[in-house]
């Protein structure tokens, strides 16, 4: 007689599985916390005695040597001296870190050890707190830090602006866009469609590259007024902004004639496509190349909707990245005083 085969519904299966990951999932994040705060307090230790903190080199690697050496037949090779070393730095750039950074511990040892070698402590806070909200994976947050995501912002938040909940466009928009990521040589020209098509294909890396809080509408989109059509390159809605985001795509450098075209589109956008609970419409023109000049005394320079960034097809050296961050700077564009009156 052949047994019977006991069955059970698919529901409490998949209940189950989910409990069960839910679980691993709590018992891993608190594991993280602990050993990241068992890293911290061995720092502090290593700093402690190295004279109340006023650290001696010499002193100090010697120090960390016999520690590893004491350590390493106990614990494995977690403890080396490298490691070692990386708990004192962390220790020395977060002093405060079991009070102020307790609810960080999404992220993980890794994370931390990128963000404790950037020198800006503005920097700093700002990647601590994007990791966090948008669980950043470690190649994100190296990606971000590489092309100074912080430093590239129209406008760099202040610290106490960092959980604000009505960021501003200053605060998510960037010059330069780096798009290192659609393996286009950076003299290659590309044609607008070329280019579109390219960042459509990565559309999970532009997003990326964008900022939070974006979605993609669709290309090419279609504004009809009773006598033309009008196509925009990008179309996005930002749900932090509450308001559409259009691109429109240019290869070569930046004309009044691509920023009045702009214009219009935002205006006749505002006009045909924007809801009752949206904010006015935002336009970025991406382009290869401008002038400054021409940005300073176009409408660019007043208005709160038109934005222009240049774009890299490949990721720069860090001094050109930074050159090229300060050199905005220095001509202060856009006008600080007039866009957040």
């Amino acid at each position: 007689m052949a047994s019977k085969v006991l069955s059970f519904p698919a529901r409490l299966l998949d209940d189950v599985r989910v409990i069960l990951r839910h679980a691993r999932g709590k018992a891993y994040a608190a594991a993280n916390a602990a050993m990241v705060d068992a890293y911290w307090q061995i720092g502090r230790r290593i700093v402690e005695e190295e004279q109340g903190g006023a650290a001696r080199a010499e002193y100090g690697t010697q120090l960390i040597r016999h520690l590893a050496r004491a350590l390493g037949d106990e614990f494995g090779k977690g403890l080396s001296v490298a490691n070692l070393k990386n708990f004192r730095q962390f220790y020395l750039v977060f002093p405060d870190a079991g009070k102020s950074y307790t609810l960080c511990s999404e992220l993980s040892w890794s994370h931390w050890r990128l963000i404790m070698r950037v020198e800006s402590p503005q920097a700093r806070d700002y990647y601590i707190n994007e990791t966090a909200r948008q669980q950043w994976s470690i190649r994100s947050l190296q990606r971000a830090i590489e092309t100074q995501t912080f430093n590239r912002l129209l406008k760099t938040p202040e610290t106490a602006e960092l959980a604000s909940t009505e960021p501003s466009p200053l605060h998510l928009l960037k010059d330069p866009y780096i798009l290192e990521f659609l393996d286009l040589p950076e003299h290659s020209d590309p044609s607008e469609r070329k280019l579109e098509t390219a960042l459509v294909g990565r559309l999970r890396d532009f997003l990326m590259e964008l900022g939070k809080g974006f979605s993609f509408v669709g290309r090419q989109y279609r504004v009809s007024t009773e006598t033309s059509h009008f196509y925009v390159d990008l179309v996005f809605y930002n749900y932090l902004l509450k308001c559409f985001v259009l691109i429109d795509l240019k290869t070569k450098k930046l004309s009044h004639a691509d920023i009045g075209q702009m214009d219009m589109y935002v205006r006749m956008f505002d006009d045909l496509k924007r809801g009752e609970d949206d904010n006015p419409t935002l336009g970025i023109i991406l382009c290869a190349d401008k002038d400054e000049t021409l940005v300073r005394y176009s409408v660019l320079s007043e208005s709160r909707q038109l934005f222009a960034s240049k774009y890299r097809l490949i990721l720069p050296s860090e001094e050109e990245l930074k050159a090229e961050i300060e050199r905005r700077h220095i001509l202060d564009w856009p006008s600080k005083e007039d866009r957040d009156a």
